[in-house]
C-alpha cells in the first residue's frame, strides 16, 4: 500500500490542509491517536490532554496530525473544534480498522485505535506516529483467539510507531511472540527489557536497543530500503520514578483479572473493565502515570519525526 498524502476532494478520507502541506514540503509530522481521549481518560481531562499533547508537538517544530472520525469522514489532522466534538459527544464509538467503514455509512464520531489510526497515517504520508500502550493477545486466546487488530495491521504497515508496551492486562509473553511471528521489529529505547505500559519492565527482554531518535530514524530508513512492510516498534518505558510500584501492580492486576472474571466479564467488555478497576484501586495514580506515558511517547515521537525529516 502507497502513502497518499494528497487525496481529492472526493475522497473518503479528509487530510487538513496543514498536515498535507508538510507532508508534501517533507516537514515533520506526528500522528497521535483519539482513542485515549474519546475512551481513555475521564472529561474534562479528555480534552485539555488533547489540546496539550498538539501544543507540546507543535513547540518541538513537528505539525501534530490527531486522528479521529468526525461524522463517518476519518480525518488526518483533527482541528479544535473536531477534537471538542469527539471528546463531549456522548455517542462517539471505537473504530478499528475494520469498524470505518461502518462509522461511514452510519455517519458516526469515533476515536480511532491505534491499527486504525497507523492505517490512516500512512494513507496520508506520516512516517511516525506516538500512542500510549499497543493492543495485543488477550489472557486466555488459546480458547477465545482475542487479540487485538493491531498487531495485524502493523505487520503490513510501514510506519514507526512510539508506545511503552502493552498493557500489563494483556499477555505479554503471547503479544511478543505474535510480534515475532508477523516479523515486526522491536527496539528498546535505552532499555534492554520490554515496558509494561504501567512498570518500566514487564519481565521480558527486547530484542535490539537503540540509544537516540537518530538511530530509530536510521533504522525506518533501513526497513524502508529493503522494502518491508511492517511497522518499526519502539519501547519506550516510563521513567522508574513515576511508574506504578511494582509490586502493588501485581497485586492490583490480580484483584482485577479476578474481578472480571467473577462478574463473567468477556470480550470487548474486559480491558475497560480491568483498566477502570485498577484506575479505582490505585486511587487514580494508574491515570496518572497513562498521561506520563502518552506525552513522554509524543516527545520521544517528536524527536524521530524531526529526524526523519532531516
Amino acid at each position: 500500500m502507497q502513502p497518499d498524502p494528497s487525496p481529492g476532494a472526493g475522497s473518503a478520507i479528509r487530510v487538513s490542509d496543514r498536515v498535507r502541506e508538510a507532508v508534501a514540503a517533507g516537514r515533520p509530522v506526528l500522528a497521535l491517536e483519539s482513542t485515549i481521549l474519546t475512551h481513555g481518560l475521564p472529561r474534562p481531562r479528555n480534552l485539555e490532554v488533547g489540546l496539550q499533547a498538539e501544543a507540546m508537538v507543535r513547540e518541538a517544530g513537528v505539525e501534530p496530525a490527531t486522528i479521529g472520525v468526525v461524522s463517518g469522514i476519518p480525518v488526518v489532522g483533527l482541528e479544535p473544534d473536531d477534537i471538542r466534538r469527539l471528546c463531549t459527544t456522548e455517542t462517539v464509538v471505537k473504530a478499528s480498522t475494520r469498524d470505518l467503514p461502518i462509522a461511514r455509512a452510519q455517519r458516526l464520531d469515533a476515536g480511532t485505535t491505534v491499527a486504525a489510526t497507523a492505517w490512516l497515517a500512512h494513507r496520508a504520508g506520516i512516517r511516525v506516529f506516538s500512542t500510549g500502550g499497543l493492543g495485543g493477545v488477550h489472557r486466555g486466546a488459546g480458547e477465545t483467539f482475542d487479540e487485538s487488530a493491531d498487531l495485524p495491521t502493523l505487520a503490513v504497515t510501514p510506519i514507526t510507531l512510539v508506545s511503552a508496551g502493552v498493557k500489563s492486562i494483556l499477555d505479554i509473553a503471547a503479544t511478543l511472540e505474535r510480534i515475532e511471528t508477523l516479523g515486526i521489529p522491536v527496539v528498546g529505547y535505552r532499555t534492554d527489557r520490554y515496558p509494561g505500559f504501567y512498570v518500566a519492565d514487564s519481565g521480558f527482554p527486547v530484542p535490539a536497543r537503540v540509544e537516540s531518535a537518530g538511530e530509530i530514524a536510521a533504522l525506518a530508513r533501513a526497513r524502508d530500503e529493503l522494502g518491508l512492510p511492517s511497522a518499526v516498534l519502539v519501547a519506550n518505558p516510563i521513567a522508574e520514578a513515576d511508574q506504578l510500584d511494582p509490586a502493588e501492580h501485581d497485586r492490583v492486576l490480580g484483584e482485577a483479572l479476578q474481578a472480571a472474571d467473577d462478574a463473567g466479564i468477556t470480550g470487548h467488555d474486559t480491558t475497560p473493565f480491568l483498566l477502570d478497576h485498577v484506575q479505582r484501586e490505585t486511587g487514580g495514580r494508574s491515570l496518572e502515570v497513562n498521561l506520563a506515558v502518552y506525552f513522554g511517547n509524543a516527545r520521544l515521537g517528536a524527536e524521530i519525526a524531526r529526524e526523519l525529516a532531516g
